[in-house]
């Protein structure tokens, strides 16, 4: 008998660990003080991550911490909330050890994190690309 692999989803919404990291991005997006605490931890973690599974998408994910902190400071707030969301969620997930593959799986607890910035990154490009042309006219 086979046995079944389990892969991640098509849709990452579909994905239990990114739904509950949408929930609570909602939450976040609705009260920049609460966005900017979990922010700063998130900039402490973000050293650890290795950069090898995101290749191209590392870029994207330090635009998104940008924008999230260009966000709760009031700067930029040229951004849809659905999008602002999905970054915030996007943050989130990857952040989080116990994911759908937890993070201290060698090679593939990682994988998955990149799949959902990727994710991210698809649907939140044209916001991502215009708050990168706002930061560099920004005085």
């Amino acid at each position: 008998m086979r046995r079944k692999r389990t892969a991640l989803p098509e849709d990452p919404k579909r994905n239990r660990a990114f739904a509950n990291a949408l929930a609570r991005a909602k939450s976040y997006a609705k009260d920049p003080k609460a966005l900017r605490a979990s922010f700063e931890q998130v900039v402490r973690k973000t050293g650890s991550i290795p950069k090898a599974p995101f290749k191209d998408l590392w870029s994207y994910f330090q635009v998104m911490l940008r924008l999230i902190r260009a966000y709760y400071r009031g700067d930029y707030r040229d951004v849809r909330i659905t999008n602002l969301v999905v970054i915030i969620g996007a943050i989130i997930y990857v952040l989080d050890p116990w994911d759908l593959i937890p993070d201290w799986i060698p090679v593939l607890g990682f994988v998955d994190d990149a799949t959902i910035v990727a994710f991210a990154v698809q649907k939140t490009r044209e916001t991502l690309d215009d708050f990168t042309a706002w930061e560099t006219r920004a005085p």
